[in-house]
């Protein structure tokens, strides 16, 4: 505050002076805490109320005690769907078309959140509210989620006053990717200790609600709760696993006819509503093999346990907000970004880097390492057919725009208002719907401007009448969607869609280069038929044609054009370098920004002071234990490691120790095929040792980042044991230097895109 904006009066002395201090900002009378619980690829039908038979009392409960909504619906993808609910716009609009890794240079598609689409944590910070952000954020560009960028982007960049999580797509359970606040962390104990990131979560938002009461007894809060489940790798506590023994043995056409039942029976589908079919390119659970089957349903268990703890874990900290006696004036929404992932693919993944790079994984590697499912020792993704199940009754999944892909479970819980639990609303709601309801329930206006930005107007609007009246009318009647080139049209109850196939991923046998104009609409009534079971599009070819105009016209006004299903044929490559410099010890570097060696040539060299004789460590790494490479020295010689996708290690060793003085070492790579090559170890210029890589990763080594001077684990080689800091003092400057421009796979790099979500 300027000297001259103060309401003192100042006189010569105290006595004659008088202070004053700027109010503080101050929520409204009663207003309420918010808890945001947003659950990653967990499908339509997979709570316990909403059919499944996987164990979820905690949100149960709150759908007993609230509302359960059963029209909710995303933008199919997991960073659009977090764009549209924290600023309540729509997705292309948030420079959100897709996933950050993916930006193009187009507006629609640039992952850069304008400022002028403020979040609710902007406004409500503003407004007397404490805000948190624990989990998952994935909505910084991929080149700034970085700590010698900037961190306008995340989360203490918009708002959010507290942070704990991880910033991109995904992370492994026991060992993950970590940032408090504005730096990056370890975990605070090891997978044997008992770690797991979705219980560390629920430790630090209770931590932060101590903190705030300890500060402020009755200041309001709003905490985003966002843990990576259940996004893979499916990782959980054993006995959360165990207890589904054989749960999953009836196979998922079963697991879907139980379900829809349930549905049926407690309204949440009307008494007429019909089942849609199985698709072709998913095999009847009675065609596959008793192999197959017993490999199958245990992916099922592992994926029950990790949903059932990350749902005991919501009840760790819901359980704390009661004990603050703060249950009655909280509101808390559970949901999900999007509908249930297939991209385990057909037989399902022990180590999810096999799909990234394209790589078949066959059934019989998968059941020799099935005890180890769900552990610390896998990065496993359940097949595909536990997807479309798990979407139960709707067609497709995640990233597309049918019902499958889009329609998701909406829990709201508040008992000072809502008076008629358990009841269900099917009013239409969609993700940008949230902020608008918020902030009419709290009872703020929306900010013209936040910190000298003008604000853009919500796309969204509130649904907060459904809380009290159960039959009115829906305020949000048209929506259009699109995501990798499908692209669908929400209007008063009718849906037009079309499935334009992925590049990466053409499973129905249609060609992913189709001309867009060649795309068959379908037509459904969903007000009716939410399946979408019944296509409509030859007896109504009027109505049909309304509203795909109707989609070009919401296509162009919110920045959806150009369409492509290629996102990383224009990819942000501004932050790649054929030089690179670094120091022992930098915080670990997302795959972005690190160096790109894949499918060329390139020399590492190092400067290590040896004059001791005793040196030891990483020198630089770049994966993990599900794949990578790792430049060393152990037991006095250099040591070069590539790890395949975690199915075999090469190891290339010096044939002599290192001098006992200051020495460059080198490590030089020769590319004399598509993913295969040479290596060369140097001492100075004298040559040490060589030996062939077989074969090596064509995309990417999964979601471990790169390190100089340790290894954040889990270890690339078993030859040691994650950190394996270099001897302290002892490592100089690292260069890389790679040679020529690296091939760029598109359909290979959306792969990987795809699956970070």
């Amino acid at each position: 505050m300027e000297p001259g904006e103060f309401q003192c009066v100042a006189g010569r002395t105290l006595e004659d002076s008088t202070p004053w201090w700027p109010p503080l900002p101050t929520a409204p009378e009663g207003a309420p805490n918010v808890v945001v619980v947003l659950l990653d690829d967990v499908g339509y039908s997979q709570f316990g109320c909403y059919g499944s038979p996987m164990a979820t009392p905690t949100f149960d409960r709150l759908a007993a005690n609230g509302l359960r909504y059963s029209n909710f619906n995303t933008t199919a993808l997991c960073s659009p769907t977090r764009a549209c609910l924290l600023t309540g716009r729509n997705h292309h609009r948030n420079g959100m078309g897709r996933i950050v890794e993916f930006a193009s240079g187009f507006p629609g598609y640039d992952a850069t959140m304008p400022k002028a689409n403020g979040m609710v944590s902007e406004i409500l910070v503003r407004n007397g509210y404490a805000t948190f952000a624990v989990g998952k954020w994935h909505l910084a560009p991929a080149g700034t989620m970085v700590h010698g960028g900037p961190r306008d982007r995340w989360p203490l960049g918009r708002g959010f006053e507290r942070f704990y999580g991880f910033l991109g797509g995904e992370t492994d359970q026991f060992h993950p990717d970590l940032v408090h606040d504005n730096h990056q962390i370890d975990p605070p104990r090891t997978p044997e200790e008992g770690y797991h990131l979705t219980e560390d979560m629920a430790d630090i938002a209770r931590l932060y609600l101590t903190d705030l009461r300890a500060a402020s007894p009755t200041k309001p809060f709003f905490l985003w709760f966002a843990p990576g489940a259940c996004h893979a790798p499916h990782q959980a506590p054993a006995a959360y696993i165990d207890k589904y023994k054989g749960a999953f043995d009836q196979g998922w056409d079963a697991y879907r006819e139980e379900v829809f039942a349930k549905q049926r029976a407690t309204g949440l589908l009307p008494s007429g509503a019909e089942l849609s079919e199985r698709p072709h390119w998913i095999p009847a659970w009675d065609s596959c093999s008793d192999d197959e089957k017993r490999l199958y349903a245990r992916m099922m268990e592992v994926f029950a346990g990790f949903l059932e703890h990350t749902d005991a874990q919501v009840g760790r900290v819901l359980d704390f907000i009661d004990e603050l006696g703060e249950t009655d004036n909280t509101i808390v929404v559970i949901m999900s970004d999007n509908g249930a992932s297939a991209e385990g693919g057909p037989r399902g993944s022990f180590n999810e880097n096999y799909f990234f790079n394209g790589e078949p994984e066959s059934l019989e590697e998968n059941l020799k390492r099935i005890d180890d499912l769900g552990t610390p020792r896998a990065h496993n993704h359940y097949a595909w057919g536990w997807a479309w199940a798990g979407n139960t009754p709707l067609k497709r999944w995640k990233r597309e725009t049918h019902e499958g892909g889009v329609a998701d479970p909406l829990i709201v819980h508040w008992p000072r208002r809502i008076s008629r639990t358990g009841e269900t609303r099917h009013q239409y709601v969609h993700a940008i719907d949230l902020l608008p309801t918020l902030l009419d329930v709290i009872g703020i206006e929306p900010p013209e401007s936040i910190a000298g930005v003008a604000q853009q107007p919500f796309d969204g609007v509130s649904f907060a009448h459904t809380f009290t009246e159960g039959a009115a009318a829906s305020r949000h009647t048209t929506q259009y969607y699109e995501m990798m080139g499908c692209r669908a049209i929400y209007y008063e109850g009718w849906k037009a869609v079309c499935f334009h196939p992925l590049m990466m991923m053409p499973y129905d046998g249609s060609d992913p280069r189709r001309p867009f104009d060649e795309d068959e609409w379908e037509l459904y009534h969903v007000a009716e038929d939410f399946a979408e079971t019944t296509d409509l599009a030859q007896k109504e070819p009027d109505r049909l044609a309304d509203l795909i105009e109707l989609w070009w016209q919401e296509a162009e006004r919110n920045l959806v054009l150009p369409l492509t299903n290629m996102p990383g044929r224009h990819g942000d490559y501004r932050y790649r370098r054929d030089h690179y410099e670094y120091y022992a010890g930098i915080s670990s570097l997302p795959d972005t920004v690190a160096p790109n060696l894949r499918n060329r040539s390139w020399q590492v060299t190092a400067e290590i002071d040896n004059t001791g004789g005793d040196v030891a460590g990483v020198i630089a790494n770049h994966g993990s234990g599900a794949g990578g490479y790792t430049l060393y020295v152990k037991d006095g010689r250099l040591c070069y490691a590539y790890n395949f996708l975690g199915a075999t290690i090469t190891t290339v060793r010096s044939e002599v120790d290192l001098p006992r003085s200051r020495t460059t070492v080198r490590c030089a790579f020769r590319s004399t095929q598509p993913f295969q090559g040479e290596i060369e170890l140097f001492y100075g210029e004298l040559p040490v040792g060589s030996g062939a890589i077989p074969r090596t990763v064509p995309v990417s080594f999964g979601i471990s980042g790169f390190e100089v001077g340790y290894q954040r684990g889990p270890s690339t080689t078993s030859d040691y044991e994650a950190p394996f800091p270099f001897t302290p003092g002892a490592l100089g400057k690292v260069v890389f230097d790679v040679e020529g421009r690296a091939p760029q796979d598109a359909a290979a790099q959306a792969r990987v895109g795809m699956a970070t979500q």
